[in-house]
Formats: C-alpha cells, sequence, structure tokens
C-alpha cells in the first residue's frame, strides 16, 4: 500500500466510512494476529486480541496520527495489545523471559517496574529520532523489511537506509545505555 493509499485510507476512517475499517481490517488482520501471537502463543487469544486492535483504532480513528506507515502503527498497536494481555493476565512464560531462572519463582515488583521503564524509554528513545530515521528503523524492526524493500518503498538508496540504521543504533544504544544489563 503506498503512502498516497495509507493517506486516502485514513482519511476515509476519519470520516466513519466503515467500509475503510473492513478494508483496515482485511488487508493487516493476518499481519496484526502474528504480532500478537509472538507473544501470547494461543491463537484463539491472538485472534481476540486482533480484534480489540482494530475496534480501538476505529474508537480513536479520529485523534490518531501515523507518523510512518499504517502496517507499522498497527504493529506497535498489536504488540501493546499482547503486552498489556501479558501484564493483565500475569501469564510472563518464564522459559521466554529467562531460561535460567527456575520455573514457578516470580519476578519481583521493582524487575516488572524496570521493564515497563524500559518500555517506555525504549518508545520515546525512538520518538526522538530524526523522522527519515525513525520511519526506517520502525520499517526495518516492525515492519521486518529488508533494506532493498525499505529503500524502494522510501525512494532512496540503500547505503541511506544503511546509514540511517547505523544511525538510529548509535542513538538508541546511548539512550538506553542504562538498561543495557537489564537486556544482558
Amino acid at each position: 500500500m503506498s503512502n498516497t493509499e495509507e493517506q486516502n485510507l485514513l482519511h476515509r476512517l476519519k470520516a466513519n466510512e466503515r467500509q475503510a475499517l473492513r478494508q483496515l481490517f482485511e488487508q493487516h488482520y493476518n499481519m496484526v494476529c502474528q504480532a500478537i501471537y509472538r507473544f501470547v502463543r494461543d491463537q484463539s487469544t491472538a485472534e481476540d486480541l486482533a480484534q480489540e486492535v482494530f475496534l480501538r483504532f476505529w474508537e480513536k480513528r479520529h485523534s490518531i496520527e501515523v507518523t510512518s506507515s499504517l502496517p507499522a502503527y498497527l504493529r506497535r498497536m498489536a504488540i501493546n495489545e499482547g503486552l498489556g494481555y501479558l501484564r493483565r493476565n500475569k501469564r510472563w512464560e518464564q522459559d521466554e523471559l529467562d531460561p535460567a531462572r527456575e520455573s514457578g519463582s516470580d519476578y519481583s515488583a521493582e524487575e516488572h517496574y524496570l521493564h515497563g521503564e524500559l518500555q517506555d524509554n525504549i518508545t520515546d528513545a525512538i520518538n526522538t529520532l530524526p523522522p527519515k530515521c525513525r520511519t526506517v528503523f520502525q520499517l526495518s524492526r516492525f515492519e521486518e523489511l529488508t533494506y532493498q524493500e525499505i529503500a524502494d518503498q522510501m525512494g532512496i538508496s540503500i547505503k541511506t537506509v544503511e546509514n540511517q540504521m547505523g544511525k538510529a543504533l548509535r542513538v538508541l544504544r546511548k539512550r538506553l545505555q542504562q538498561y543495557l544489563h537489564l537486556l544482558l
């Protein structure tokens, strides 16, 4: 979907056109389900949560501002929905978070707080990137596009994509340096 088509679809959504929601749903439902499934590991739950993503998108359609691409925005909503579900239901899979940790032992309140703080700081760090740099990073990391696909979609060279990704990673590494010990 081109940027013009995305903008047209967003305009139709903001004009309360339900057919635009149906189009959005049909084009991106599988991707949203897959993004959520990576967290919840239950297909039925992933499908339910995916529907919640589209419902929430519809409810907030008048205030939503998409700064990168619509699929990247939906993927971020899906990831947040999956993480929110895990938080609400305390269904953290011990093996996924830390295979060395004893099964059955709970993470401390401090670790939960730090994890949430880390997520907030990652989001803030990404939002401080210059627009082109942020878009390249989001397409690479959230959309899982190749550098060639990003270059084609944005109309830039692969070398520019590489440079922008390098810049994004340097900025993020610097901004998130205090959290590296949590990730290691």
